[in-house]
């Protein structure tokens, strides 16, 4: 059944599978209107067949891409409650009549800030002003005005956008590159082009085919030596070996990842030393009540569902996002 079909069976509500994690998301809103059961890794498979909707709450699980290809009838509708669907997706699922929609909206302005508080923190020396205050030492600098200076951000979707517009708004010239060129959108062969000449180079495209290891030696190779990285979008579009060398070798003046390619780091993950790296833990959408918002956003998406009305969000499998933007 199409997601813009109300359920059928009007006598019984919906059975509303959550994979949880904590905390767990508000859904008061839906007593009464939803059959609400809950499973963890260990227990969604065998609950899967019995669900008309899945909300897959814990985002860093990769339990749904491990159950969905098992027996029985599953989930008409998947919600993921983030950005990105590399964790969940399938051949199975990807084949599947079952409409999958994402958290688009929620984290494109809480990232935006955080790629300016980076870009900002790097020009002005930010991080070895502090390690000087620790260790009591008065060393006068200079440092790097970012008015004037030039971005290229990866990845055109609504969190790219909004990260062109803060940009912007900083005085900062920005070349945005999406999957295929349009009206304020480079296409992918513009890109090398852009990145060599570009002082921030901004990872924020989602993890496909094509975007997969992206960010290697060459291309890290061709950036200025004045240049800096940061990556907000997936873990894997960073070839992590070949970043460690830039920065080693000096081919670039400074990173900073706030994803990884197995998450969390362990301590002795040696990113935690590179020098002029900034390692965050996954952080930059999450603003405070983030969560109360991805689930009111879920909520919101429900009462549209029930109501038999379209779906916004809507990814397209193959592609791996929403398109259209």
């Amino acid at each position: 059944m199409p997601a813009s079909a109300s359920p059928s069976d009007a006598a019984r509500p919906p059975t509303l599978l959550v994979l949880d994690t904590d905390p767990l998301p508000r859904l008061g809103k839906l007593t009464g209107r939803a059959r609400i059961e809950h499973a963890d890794e260990r227990t969604l498979a065998e609950r899967l067949p019995s669900a008309d909707v899945l909300l897959v709450w814990d985002f860093a699980s990769h339990a749904v891409r491990a159950a969905w290809p098992g027996e029985g009838p599953r989930p008409r509708w998947v919600h993921t409650a983030s950005a990105g669907v590399d964790h969940l997706m399938c051949p199975e699922l990807a084949a599947s009549d079952t409409v999958v929609t994402n958290a688009r909206g929620v984290f494109d302005r809480p990232i935006a800030e955080y790629v300016a508080a980076l870009v900002l923190s790097m020009a002005k020396d930010l991080p070895r002003t502090l390690e000087l205050q620790r260790n009591r030492t008065w060393r006068h600098r200079e440092s790097q005005r970012v008015a004037g200076t030039r971005a290229c951000v990866v990845g055109a979707g609504p969190i790219g956008r909004a990260i062109v517009s803060t940009l912007k708004a900083l005085g900062i010239t920005a070349a945005l590159v999406g999957r295929t060129p349009r009206t304020g959108v480079h296409g992918p062969d513009d890109l090398d082009r852009l990145i060599a000449r570009a002082d921030w180079v901004i990872a924020a495209a989602p993890l496909t085919e094509q975007t997969h290891g992206m960010f290697d030696a060459r291309r890290f190779g061709m950036m200025q030596p004045s240049a800096r990285f940061i990556n907000i979008g997936r873990g894997q579009l960073v070839v992590e070996d070949a970043l460690v060398e830039a920065l080693t070798k000096h081919w670039i003046a400074g990173a900073a990842l706030d994803v990884f390619e197995h998450e969390p780091l362990t301590p002795d993950s040696p990113l935690w030393q590179v020098p002029n790296l900034i390692v965050s833990p996954h952080m930059s959408g999450d603003t405070v009540g983030w969560r109360d918002e991805l689930g009111a956003q879920f909520v919101e998406l429900y009462e549209r569902w029930e109501a038999g009305r379209s779906l916004p969000n809507v990814v397209d499998k193959q592609r791996g996002y929403v398109p259209g933007h």
